[in-house]
């Protein structure tokens, strides 16, 4: 009898390729699938500013449409009923207004806004049932009436199923959805409904579908944006900030660092003689020289720390909360390990202007760029391989030179 046997790897790859996402999944993507412990903060503003906008949008459409089905009401249940049921209405329409609202980002917590404004919205329709259940069901007494409040009944499974539109780990859809699974189950208790698993059973078991369906979509869209966020934000030779990512960066930075008066440090480095590494070697050789100079810049680096490809061979290093007597630390790494090999075998060398942002003068995040890259380019005047300091004075880099 032949059997067919399909490799559990290769099986793996076929999931991950067409499924999940267009790219091939490791063991830290999977965990950052399943919990958000571990994301880097530019993934965790992103999926903020997604979570935030969705948010927003629906709250926007629910904020009309919730007082406009209070004709339903009117037309299907005593006056009464109807009035109370108007009364939630513009109550649950009153917070969605407040949650469509446009508002800054919080500069530390974006994360945490976005997933507090989620909750709120799936809430309010899971509070809107519990706060109704009781009422519908000492109401309805027509059929039309009866279909009506089982319609409301299935607002916590609509409200599961919502979930699915969101970028969110495994573990943040499930505690996302326990809050609204138990006000399910609290409306039916104080309809007096007997929670057998007969009566009641098909209903969380639904609940329980919409939650996995959701929490497959949020894990997806989690791998999917860490894709496009890496690539987008990273310049696929040297692997360090593309330009207008860093810049996005440094304007944040810059701002919490401002706000709680530490001390912002750059570090504007500018790869000497690049030009005749192309001419005499060609552009590979060229591109070999960017990334170990990036390579061995980010060695030095702690984790708090960015580096920015600003352009051609010029990075930027933004050390956040250093003042400049610990850039030393930084300087004297690179002094002790190097900068890499041109082509010819000779050390790679750059000039770094250093600036500061408790300098005089230095209002915005753009001027102390301006000043890293003037100093900058005092360090090759001054006959590169060196570092230009704010006070004006100049350290060689080559152990030994100075």
């Amino acid at each position: 009898m032949h059997r067919w046997k399909i490799p559990v790897s290769s099986l793996w790859t076929k999931i991950s390729e067409n499924i999940l996402a267009p790219s091939e999944l490791s063991g830290g993507q999977i965990i950052a699938m399943l919990t958000p412990a571990g994301r880097s903060s530019e993934l965790r503003r992103h999926a903020a500013s997604v979570i935030m906008a969705r948010v927003q949008l629906i709250a926007g459409l629910f904020a009309i449409l919730v007082p406009l089905c209070a004709i339903i009401d009117l037309l299907v249940f005593d006056l009464h009923t109807a009035a109370n049921l108007i009364g939630l209405r513009i109550l649950s329409a009153a917070i969605f207004v407040a949650l469509a609202w446009p508002r800054e980002a919080s500069l530390t917590r974006p994360y945490a806004q976005a997933l507090a404004a989620l909750l709120v919205l799936l809430l309010v329709p899971s509070l809107f049932h519990l706060l109704s259940a009781d009422m519908l069901a000492k109401a309805s007494e027509t059929q039309a009436q009866r279909l009506v409040a089982q319609l409301y009944a299935y607002l916590p499974t609509v409200v599961l199923g919502g979930l699915a539109i969101f970028p969110l780990t495994a573990l943040e859809a499930l505690l996302l959805a326990l809050p609204v699974i138990g006000l399910s189950v609290g409306s039916a208790v104080l309809t007096e409904q007997t929670l057998t698993l007969a009566q009641y059973g098909g209903t969380l078991w639904f609940m329980l579908m919409m939650l996995g369906v959701a929490m497959f979509s949020g894990m997806s869209q989690c791998h999917y944006m860490a894709t496009l966020v890496v690539k987008a934000m990273h310049d696929p030779l040297t692997a360090a900030y593309t330009r207008q990512s860093g810049e996005e960066a440094l304007k944040l930075i810059y701002r919490l660092n401002h706000m709680s008066g530490k001390p912002l440090t750059l570090a504007f480095i500018d790869l000497d003689r690049f030009k005749s590494i192309n001419d005499s070697f060609g552009h590979e050789a060229g591109d070999r020289c960017l990334r170990a100079l990036a390579d061995n810049v980010r060695a030095g680096l702690r984790r708090s720390d960015i580096l920015i490809r600003w352009g051609g061979e010029e990075f930027v290093a933004v050390l956040p909360d250093t003042p400049l007597d610990n850039v030393a630390t930084l300087l004297l790494r690179l002094r002790q390990t190097g900068l890499g090999l041109r082509p010819d075998s000779l050390p790679l060398t750059a000039s770094i202007g250093i600036a500061n942002s408790h300098e005089e003068g230095v209002i915005n995040w753009e001027v102390l760029i301006q000043r890293a890259d003037l100093r900058m380019y005092a360090a090759k005047q001054e006959g590169r391989d060196s570092v230009v300091w704010p006070d004006g004075s100049c350290l060689r880099l080559t152990p030994g030179s100075d």
